[in-house]
């Protein structure tokens, strides 16, 4: 079987564009055209209707499109398997990352990872959690590091690395500090969320895991998102946080792998705290190489240590 030829059809459908596919696959636009022509005579039968220069699947297409991802995540698959068999440790590594995670994570695993995996080529891709588990589904990435999803998608497994407490943050001499009392339940003192509800909130994006759950959260207390600026910029977060210009929401590790160390005040929800699961995600049923797996205790090194 010529694996080429279902990953051409696959990026057809990607890129709805065959200058665009052509691009993405080292082939000419001319012998993809004619691939695909060649493809669905011997087939008889249309793969992509075509409009307006862009190709979407018919029926079919749809249909050979989703054995093709199957026998293509199957090779996949099967090499790493087979890399690990012979003990060459040669191969690729495709891992996403929400951006603010990859700012800080990436330097502290990747130098021990290299060291250990000279001749595995790592991909990053970062986007927001929706974007990554789609291209864990169309098996376009093996691995993915990020916040655990409240709803669990059924052909994704998740893998515990930390359970993370979801922290109020403010700048060193904030008023706040002065109510905080001491919680059994966290190395961090608590305050009430009625100290903060006049204060103006930094808050991430809604498409990130920790824009999710730091909303959820405080809608649930009643507390107004009114006055509220919201960013996708971790570091722009901290950094107008330790100016005082507002009250953010940052996880454990968030604060724990930037450098330099935050200068701002830390401090737990209380009793139940607000945590997260944070966790390395690869489809269901697929193999994980050996270098895949110790990269994943890479991370979970990175976030003791």
């Amino acid at each position: 079987m010529d694996f080429r030829e279902l990953s051409y059809v696959v990026g057809i459908a990607k890129y709805q564009n065959i200058t665009k596919a052509a691009e993405a696959l080292y082939i000419s636009q001319p012998n993809l055209s004619k691939f695909l022509s060649s493809l669905e005579n011997n087939l008889g039968i249309k793969l992509f209707k075509r409009v307006d220069k862009k190709y979407f699947p018919t029926y079919a297409g749809e249909r050979y499109l989703s054995y093709a991802k199957n026998i293509l995540e199957a090779k996949a698959s099967l090499d790493a398997e087979i890399s690990d068999i012979i003990k060459k440790e040669i191969g690729v590594l495709n891992i996403g990352l929400p951006n603010m995670r990859c700012t800080f994570m990436l330097p502290k695993t990747l130098p021990p990872f290299n060291k250990k995996y000279p001749n595995v080529k790592v991909n990053i891709f970062e986007g927001t959690s929706a974007t990554i588990d789609q291209k864990l589904l169309d098996a376009e990435i093996d691995l993915a590091f990020y916040s655990k999803p409240y709803k669990l998608n059924p052909h994704i497994e998740y893998k515990t690395i930390a359970n993370e407490e979801l922290l109020i943050c403010t700048c060193k001499d904030h008023p706040v500090k002065k109510s905080a009392r001491d919680n059994p339940a966290s190395p961090h003192k608590k305050i009430d969320l009625e100290a903060i509800k006049n204060e103006r909130l930094i808050l991430l994006s809604p498409e990130q895991r920790t824009g999710q759950i730091s909303r959820w959260y405080l809608q649930q207390n009643n507390i107004s998102l009114g006055n509220s600026i919201t960013t996708n910029n971790m570091p722009a977060v901290i950094s107008l946080t330790e100016q005082g210009w507002g009250v953010s929401f940052i996880f454990e590790s968030h604060l724990r792998w930037h450098s330099p160390v935050p200068k701002i005040e830390t401090f737990s929800f209380g009793e139940p705290r607000v945590t997260s699961d944070f966790v390395a995600a690869f489809r269901k049923g697929s193999y994980l190489s050996n270098y895949a797996r110790d990269f994943i205790i890479e991370v979970r090194r990175a976030i003791y240590n």
